[in-house]
């Protein structure tokens, strides 16, 4: 079952990279941050019945993980704005490795040879990706426009932070329940964004953000998608090295939305990188 919900998630984590790109075009980062996390937790106050009562530390706990994807999602953000859609599915997928060894070093699990042989092909897609140079070349330039390295740097910086992120959702569901987890994050993380706006003193334009409809899905694919992970990370058996594998299963998600969608190019060779990790992916879970 818990296989299952997190297929759940990665699906619908592809679909969010694709709002998330539709959603920047009428907006900046800030404001759709902001709007989409405050929707987030509107929908997850009615549940707050079943939040209640957690130790002190457990608060603290949580901060630090909205923290964490506080500063995951301003670089996911500012990355996907500018990138290919497809080539920033790709390069998302690099977060395998970095849970993958957190996994191993902070929770010791163990990987089987199915594991072993899944992380194997999933690494060497990436690699097929990073390291065909005029392949790479001309997805760097898609669309006429060279991609800043930063934007890369701050594409893979998201992908460590998502995996900091999920280490702690599993050591958090020991203890506590979805409810409690989705609520208080998500109110941190409205506060911390609220907070940076006021700060910084970022302009918000109301009025043509609220009419930007794709906020709305954005926060119902979000809220949906992490009640998943998080019952699935309180499951027993469960184990965030697998667990790592079939999130990436959203590639495909993107790689086709970048396709058929936005009409970027040089599709096919992410295509091949793509199978080669969802392979990699089927090999993980057996």
């Amino acid at each position: 079952m818990w296989m299952w919900l997190v297929l759940l998630y990665g699906v619908f984590k592809g679909l969010r990279e694709i709002v998330k790109k539709k959603a920047l075009e009428k907006n900046s980062t800030m404001e759709v941050l902001f709007l989409y996390t405050f929707i987030a937790f509107l929908m997850v106050v009615p549940d707050v019945k079943n939040a209640m009562g957690l130790a002190p530390k457990y608060y603290f706990y949580i901060a630090i993980k909205s923290f964490v994807i506080f500063l995951a999602w301003i670089f996911s953000f500012k990355a996907i704005k500018k990138m290919p859609i497809s080539l920033y599915g790709v390069l998302d997928l690099s977060r395998v490795l970095f849970a993958t060894l957190l996994g191993v070093v902070v929770l010791q699990e163990v990987l089987g040879m199915y594991q072993m042989i899944g992380l194997a092909l999933v690494s060497l897609g990436l690699l097929m990706l990073k390291y065909k140079p005029k392949a790479l070349a001309k997805q760097l330039a898609e669309g006429g426009e060279q991609v800043e390295v930063k934007l890369i740097v701050m594409a893979f910086a998201s992908c460590i932070l998502n995996a900091v992120s999920g280490l702690m959702d599993k050591l958090l569901m020991r203890d506590i329940n979805s409810s409690q987890l989705q609520f208080w994050y998500m109110l941190f993380l409205v506060l911390m964004y609220l907070i940076f706006i006021l700060v910084t003193r970022t302009p918000i334009h109301v009025g043509s953000l609220l009419k930007n409809y794709w906020i709305w899905i954005l926060s119902i694919l979000f809220v949906i998608a992490d009640r998943a992970l998080f019952i699935a990370n309180g499951m027993e058996g469960s184990r965030i090295t697998v667990m790592t594998l079939i999130k990436q299963s959203g590639c495909i998600v993107t790689i086709l939305a970048g396709r058929f969608l936005f009409h970027e190019k040089n599709t096919g060779y992410k295509f091949v990188c793509a199978a080669v990790i969802i392979v990699g992916i089927v090999m993980g879970v057996m």
